[in-house]
C-alpha cells in the first residue's frame, strides 16, 4: 500500500494555502510523538491522559486507550524514523510489563477505566474533583487497549508472547448480551461496560458476578464496533452482531426525536433484517453516528480497511462523512476551518464537538462553543426548527488527520492554515482544539488524541499489524456484503466564503 504522507515526514512542510506554497516547521509526526514521550511515566511505562502545553505537567490518571494508543504510537514513531528499534522494544516492553502486573477482572481478562500511570494503582478518587470512583471496565476502552496489544504482536515478533498472554485473556463476549434489542427489532449488542463491585445511585444490571450497564452500543457508526470487530475476530461474539446495530432508527413517527428522517431500504444480511437507512445533510447523504463527529465515523478505520473490504458501505460513508464535515465547517457555518470531534474546551475542561446535522440524536454534538443546534424537522411527525445559529466554530486537528485517506489536500490546506492563522503549534504538535472566530486555543495534548495522529500518520503500519488472515477471514465478508444507502463518489465541497476570520 503507497504511503500518503511522506510530505509530512520530512524536516519541513511546503503544503498548499489558497494556491500559494506555505513553508512549515517541525514534522507534524515528530513534535506528536514529542508529546507522548513527556506524558509516559519513566517508572512504569504508562502514559498520562493529558499535558499541559509546554509539556510540564501531567495528570496523574490514565485509561486502556491511553495505553493502548501509546503502544501503536510508538510503532509509528518506529516505522517513521523517529524512534530506533532498540528504543521501541525498551518502551513497549515496560508497559507490557506494567501491564501485566495491574489489577484487573479476572473472570473476563478486562481493565479499569482509571490508572494511576506513576505506580499502576486503581484510581477510587479523581484526582481532578476528588469525587469516588466506582472502578469500571469498559467495553470501547479496553477494545483499544485490544488494538494496542494487535499492533504490538504484528509489530514486535520478540514482544509477540506478552502481548499475546494479555489479549487471550481478553474476553470481549462478556460484554455481548444477545438478548438486548434495538428499536428496529434486531437483537445481540454489546454492553457499554461493567462494575465488579455494585455502583451507587446507578442503573445496573447484576449478573454473572459484576454489575453491567444498562445502556448497550446499538448503532453502527460509532467506535464501539472496535469491540465488536475484536470479539468477531475471535469467535467470541457471533458474526450477526454486526447487523444487530442500527444504520439509522427507522423511518416512523415512533422516532421523530432523531435528528431528521431515514431514507432507506431493507435488507437482509445472515439471517437479521437490516433498515440501510442514512440521511442527507446539504445534498450529501450518509449513514449518521450518534453526535455527528469524526471519532466515531472514522477512528476504527485506523486499524480494519473498512473502505477497502467494504466498498458499497464504508468505501461510501467514510467520504460522505468527510465531505459533510467539511461542507458544514467551510460553507453552512461559515468558520473557514473544519473537523468536528469530542475534544479539550478551548475555554476550559472537555466537551463533544460535532456536526449536529449529522448525529441520529436530535440534541447532538455540536460544532462551536454556544451550541448552536440544527434541527430538519421530520416530515409530517414534526415541523423543523428555526434555522441555525453557529458562533465560535471548536475544531481539533485529529479529526482532520482521520480524514487524510478520503480529503488528503483539504487536510493538509486546513492543517497548514490551522497553524498559520492561529497560536496553534506547540512543542508536542497541534494543541488539542481551536475556538476559531475568537482564535481562543486549548493549549494541552490528550493522549488518546495524539494518538488518533500518530495513527492516522501511519494507518499502513497499524493496519499491517492489527489484521491477521484469521481476522480477515472473520470481519471482511460482513463488510463486503452490505450496501448502504449512500451514493458512490460524492464530491467534496469547495470553499466559498473567507478563511472565518
Amino acid at each position: 500500500m503507497r504511503r500518503l504522507l511522506v510530505p509530512l515526514l520530512s524536516l519541513t512542510l511546503v503544503l498548499s494555502s489558497a494556491g500559494a506554497a506555505v513553508a512549515g516547521g517541525p514534522s507534524y509526526a515528530r513534535d506528536t510523538w514529542r508529546s507522548l514521550v513527556a506524558m509516559t511515566s519513566p517508572a512504569t511505562g504508562l502514559v498520562a491522559d493529558n499535558v499541559s502545553g509546554d509539556l510540564s505537567v501531567k495528570s496523574p490518571y490514565t485509561s486502556p486507550t491511553n495505553i493502548g494508543g501509546y503502544m501503536w504510537s510508538a510503532v509509528v514513531a518506529h516505522d517513521l524514523g523517529l524512534l530506533s528499534r532498540p528504543e521501541l522494544v525498551r518502551r513497549v516492553s515496560q508497559t507490557l510489563d506494567t501491564l501485566a502486573r495491574l489489577d484487573h477482572h479476572d473472570a473476563s481478562g478486562m481493565f479499569y477505566n482509571w490508572y494511576d500511570p506513576r505506580d499502576g494503582s486503581v484510581i477510587t478518587t479523581f484526582p481532578d474533583d476528588g469525587s469516588t470512583v466506582t472502578p469500571f471496565l469498559s467495553s470501547v476502552d479496553n477494545g483499544w487497549l485490544a488494538a494496542g496489544l494487535r499492533v504490538v504482536m504484528g509489530a514486535i515478533p520478540q514482544l509477540r508472547p506478552e502481548a499475546g498472554r494479555i489479549l487471550a485473556a481478553m474476553n470481549f463476549g462478556f460484554y455481548y448480551n444477545p438478548s438486548a434489542t434495538t428499536p428496529s427489532g434486531t437483537s445481540g449488542l454489546i454492553r457499554g461496560g461493567f462494575w465488579d463491585s455494585e455502583p451507587p445511585n446507578t442503573c445496573s444490571v447484576p449478573q454473572n458476578g459484576v454489575w453491567f450497564t444498562c445502556n448497550h452500543y446499538d448503532i453502527t457508526v460509532t467506535e464501539p464496533r472496535i469491540a465488536t470487530y475484536l470479539g468477531i475476530g475471535t469467535g467470541q461474539i457471533p458474526p450477526s452482531a454486526y447487523f444487530a446495530t442500527m444504520r439509522t432508527l427507522p423511518d416512523s413517527c415512533d422516532y421523530a426525536w432523531q435528528e431528521m428522517r431515514p431514507q432507506g431500504f431493507q435488507a437482509t444480511h445472515l439471517g437479521v433484517s437490516v433498515y440501510e437507512g442514512s440521511y442527507t445533510y446539504r445534498g450529501i447523504r450518509f449513514v449518521p453516528s450518534w453526535g455527528g463527529d469524526m471519532f466515531e465515523a472514522l477512528m476504527p478505520d485506523l486499524f480494519v480497511p473498512e473502505a477497502a473490504w467494504g466498498p458499497r458501505s464504508w468505501g461510501r460513508n467514510h467520504p460522505a462523512t468527510v465531505a459533510a464535515q467539511i461542507e458544514h465547517g467551510l460553507n453552512d457555518a461559515g468558520y473557514g476551518y473544519w473537523g468536528f470531534s469530542p475534544a479539550s474546551n478551548p475555554f476550559g475542561g472537555y466537551a463533544v464537538y460535532g456536526v449536529d446535522a449529522m448525529g441520529m440524536d436530535t440534541n447532538g454534538y455540536p460544532s462551536d462553543v454556544e451550541g448552536g443546534r440544527y434541527d430538519a424537522g421530520f416530515g409530517d411527525c414534526r415541523p423543523p426548527g428555526p434555522p441555525a445559529v453557529y458562533g465560535d466554530g471548536v475544531v481539533t486537528p485529529h479529526a482532520m488527520f482521520l480524514a487524510l485517506p478520503y480529503a488528503r489536500r483539504p487536510v493538509l490546506d486546513g492543517l497548514a492554515r490551522l497553524r498559520k492563522n492561529f497560536d496553534a503549534y506547540g512543542p508536542g504538535g497541534f494543541y488539542d482544539a481551536v475556538a476559531v472566530r475568537s482564535g481562543t486555543v486549548a493549549k494541552r495534548y490528550l493522549s488518546l488524541d495524539q494518538s488518533m495522529i500518530m495513527g492516522a500518520l501511519g494507518r499502513d503500519v497499524l493496519r499491517k499489524s492489527f489484521v491477521t488472515p484469521a481476522f480477515e477471514r472473520a470481519i471482511r465478508p460482513l463488510l463486503a456484503q452490505e450496501t448502504f444507502n449512500v451514493p458512490a463518489g460524492q464530491p467534496l465541497p469547495q470553499l466559498r466564503g473567507g478563511d472565518g476570520r
